[in-house]
Parts: C-alpha cells; structure tokens; sequence
C-alpha cells in the first residue's frame, strides 16, 4: 500500500472520530429525547427547530456503520438511542409511514409520507440490525419496504412515486426541498430507495427483495443515466418525460459508486459490469466540475451556461468515494490524484477546526456558507460514510 493511502487512512479514522463526537457532545436533546432539531453555523442550539426524519434516520445508519469500525460502546448507545427515538416517535403506527418532521417535543408535525424518508430508515434499520440483531428493527424495515412497493411502485409504468399524505393518498407537493422540482420520480429518490433496499437485503436475503434491486437498477439505468453525457437526468413525470434540469456533480459521483456498490450486493453480474462502465463514465464527465483548488462545484445549469459557484460538504465526501473506486476499477493514478486534491481542500476549507464537524460550504472567494452545521439536510452522513467507505477500502 502506497504510504499516500496509509497516512489518508490514519487522517480519515482520526477525522471519523471527530464527527462523531461532535454530533455526541452537541446534539443529545436532554430536555425531549432524541437529538436537536437544528445549531446554526455559530453552533447555538435552535431549541425550537423542528426535527427532520432524515437527519434522524442518517444520525441512525452513521453511528451504526462506525460501530463496525470502532467498537466503541458510546457509538452504539448513540445508535441505540436514535433506533429508540424513530421508533417511538417518527414511525406512524397508525398507517405504517414514517413523519417528515415532528416538533420538538416529538409530535408529530408534517405527516407526509415522503419516500426518500422511509428509504433512509430501512437504510437505518438494516444497519442497527447488522450491530445488536434486534429483531425489532429488522421487522420495522421490512414492514416499510412492504409500504413502498405497495403505495409508491409504479405497476404500470416502473419506477416509484415521490410522496403520500399520512394515509397514502395522492399528495400535491410532492418536494424533498424548496430547490427541487414538484415532479413525481426524481433520480435522488430512486438512488436512496436501491442504497436502502441494497442495506437491507445485506440482512435479509429475501429472494423478492433481490429482484426488486434488480428491477431498480435496471430502472436508473434505463432513465437516469445518461449514457451520451456520463451526467444524471433527475427529474420526470410519472410516465418517464423528462424535464429540463441542471447537472448536479455531487449526485453524478454518489450515484457513480453506491449503484455500482448495490449491483454487487445483488451479484447480478450484467449489471455489475454496466455499473463499472458508468461509474469510470461519471468519474470522467465529474472532472468537469472539480475546480483547479481540487473542490467539487455545487451546480451547473447547461441551459443558461450557469455555474452554482459554491462548494457544498457532501459532493466532496462523495468525489472521495467515487474516485476512489474509479481507481480501483483502473488503476490510473489521476483518480487517486482527484482524490487527494480534494481530501487537501476539504481539510483546508471545509473541516470546522475549531468546534468539529464540516461547515455546510464555501464560496468562490473561500468565505465560509452562514448555513446549519446541523439540521434537516447537515447530517454526519456523507462525510461519515466517505470515511467508513475508505478506512474499510484502502489496505483490504
């Protein structure tokens, strides 16, 4: 092993340590259970703010995955305690959904099944379960796997629908977020249904499962890339008419390794090698968007020749990754340059040396983005899991 990878190595088990104990030591909610619903960039605790199903379901997988790593038992009472707070409070017993969001005081508050949110909870679940074999949690996410392919699977023309009212019904808004487009299948939810189904099938081989991933896969495939471009396409109707939208760089490369990394999970070899070709595919078209600093850009709308001259956190944790294995996968040293280009940046820019964690992003003159450190979207997710993903890959 290169002594480049080993001393990246030693610096991401250090940096995983200190994500991990920020989000320990800030944002145990000691007055209602469960954890903060927001601290804002100065790091003061929004004790008001709502609590997003996301953050929770993320907080869930994050100290779950650690666990594997560091063994440590703060890590997994910290699991423990987001597996107790989502199941009492997140989960709809009624009608068998997770809420979007609750109050603080942990009732519930916008009832709406969104699936991206319930993707991120069985990704959660199978994750704890892998830790504690607590049959609880493996039973809750195969019941919400049973509710998405019931409501949100699309028999007619593939694919999944984006959101449902409580009691799955027909929802007008159907928006993870203010930014996106109101449109009923979009890439984002599709990527984190398979990365959630994929999980779950890692401690559940339930052969219908399996071909489900498959059927999923072959979906994205089929309209989500776009194998003239290498870029993803995010944004349909439900009878598959795309609509116009801009180059998201952090998705293309998320996409590039985690679908790669599900179609392995399924041992579907077909896929595994059309995955291989397009995460190389992506990890070329991605250069695009990397800056000469080695920081990825946010956005980039082709329409209107517009760049989003910011630098988010997450689409560098996940150039990490997905470099990374285009690497593995050639073996050109230009990948790992990428790589290392960018871990220099992100040390340099992003990592809060000062309070821990990652701030939300920089912008093009480098001052720092007045956004959560922790909220609905700023979890320990990408940047954790860039981590995991690496200290697990480099010298195995």
């Amino acid at each position: 092993m290169n002594s480049n990878l080993k001393n990246l190595k030693i610096e991401l088990k250090l940096e995983l340590q200190s994500i991990l104990s920020y989000w320990m030591e800030n944002t145990s909610d000691e007055k209602n259970g469960g954890f903060v619903g927001q601290i804002d960039y100065n790091n003061n605790i929004i004790v008001e703010a709502e609590k997003g199903s996301v953050l929770n379901a993320r907080l869930l997988w994050t100290f779950s995955a650690a666990y594997h790593i560091s063994k440590n038992e703060e890590h997994l009472n910290t699991a423990k305690r987001a597996f107790e707070y989502i199941s009492a409070h997140f989960y709809d017993a009624e009608y068998g959904g997770i809420f979007w969001s609750i109050s603080p005081n942990g009732a519930p508050k916008d009832t709406k099944n969104q699936i991206y949110a319930l993707a991120f909870v069985i990704y959660g679940l199978s994750e704890y379960y892998s830790i504690t074999h607590d049959e609880k949690s493996l039973q809750l996410a195969i019941s919400l796997y049973n509710k998405i392919q019931k409501y949100s699977y699309d028999s007619e023309n593939g694919g999944y629908l984006e959101a449902f009212t409580r009691d799955w019904q027909p929802i007008d808004d159907l928006r993870l977020s203010e930014k996106d487009a109101n449109e009923k299948k979009t890439m984002n939810t599709h990527l984190h249904i398979v990365e959630g189904y994929a999980n779950l099938y890692k401690v559940w081989k339930d052969e219908s499962l399996r071909k489900v991933i498959i059927e999923l896969l072959e979906t994205i495939e089929k309209y989500f890339i776009n194998t003239e471009t290498g870029h993803l396409r995010l944004f349909f109707d439900e009878n598959w008419v795309e609509k116009k939208d801009v180059i998201s760089y952090g998705h293309d490369i998320e996409a590039a390794w985690l679908l790669l990394q599900c179609a392995e999970i399924a041992e579907e070899e077909k896929l595994i090698a059309n995955y291989k070709k397009y995460a190389l595919q992506i990890a070329e078209v991605t250069k695009e968007g990397i800056d000469n600093d080695g920081g990825l850009w946010y956005e980039y709308d082709p329409e209107t020749n517009e760049l989003m001259a910011e630098k988010h956190w997450w689409p560098q944790a996940e150039l990490m990754i997905g470099y990374y294995t285009a690497w593995q996968l050639s073996e050109k040293q230009e990948y790992l340059d990428i790589l290392f280009k960018n871990w220099n940046f992100t040390q340099k820019h992003i990592i809060d040396k000062e309070n821990g964690e990652w701030f939300w992003g920089v912008l093009s003159d480098y001052s720092k983005m007045d956004k959560d450190k922790a909220g609905f979207w700023k979890c320990p997710y990408h940047n954790c899991r860039a981590c995991i993903e690496l200290i697990n890959r480099i010298g195995s």
